[in-house]
């Protein structure tokens, strides 16, 4: 089974299921327009109608509230294994698509960026991404394991075309297109993954 992606332990036990969600809901949104420069508890706290006192009690720091803010988007990715190469890949397909291109795309592509050049963050994120990277190679490893791609296969560009063409699309559309990208992302998920195993499998 695919190892779950770990969220940083908090340093209260939380009191309140909705104030949690309204919590990462407002961090997110936070980060994705002020980036980590302008990210803070107080901010946080005002966008979310909360007391300071609230956050603390459940995170320790901002760089803890925002890693777990951000990587519950991409704590999905350790549950797919459906027994199916394609079925999977499709599925991480989408799930990067909507991350990437949906409302927490923002946030998602800033911590890409920002959490490399932020000591105290970059400490806190480094063991999420490194459990996003864990689960998505485990998918192409368990369908080179049941036949479904050949022994050669090339986990790394497998992983890295499938995911690197699902973060850019979402940079590479223009604005103006981004209604109709929404709606058509079901079939290029269908067609990115097509490719992928196209190019995989072809002797």
């Amino acid at each position: 089974m695919p190892r779950p992606v770990p969220v940083p332990e908090r340093s209260g036990r939380p009191r309140d299921p909705e104030v949690d969600r309204r919590v990462l809901d407002a961090a997110v949104d936070v980060f994705a327009r002020t980036g980590w420069a302008g990210f803070s508890i107080d901010a946080v706290a005002r966008a979310a109608s909360v007391g300071k006192a609230s956050i603390y009690l459940r995170w320790s720091g901002k760089e803890a509230l925002l890693t777990e803010a951000v990587g519950s988007a991409f704590a999905p990715i350790s549950t797919i294994d459906s027994g199916s190469v394609r079925d999977d890949l499709l599925a991480l397909a989408h799930l990067l698509l909507d991350l990437y291109d949906g409302p927490t795309g923002l946030a998602a592509r800033r911590m890409v960026v920002e959490s490399e050049a932020t000591p105290g963050l970059a400490d806190h994120w480094s063991e999420v991404r490194a459990a996003q990277v864990r689960a998505t190679r485990g998918i192409v490893r368990r369908a080179v394991r049941r036949g479904e791609l050949p022994a050669g296969t090339s986990v790394t560009l497998v992983v890295d075309t499938l995911c690197g063409a699902a973060m850019l699309r979402s940079v590479a559309v223009p604005a103006h297109l981004r209604d109709t990208a929404g709606r058509a992302r079901s079939r290029y998920a269908r067609e990115l993954v097509d490719f992928v195993l196209a190019a995989a499998t072809r002797g």
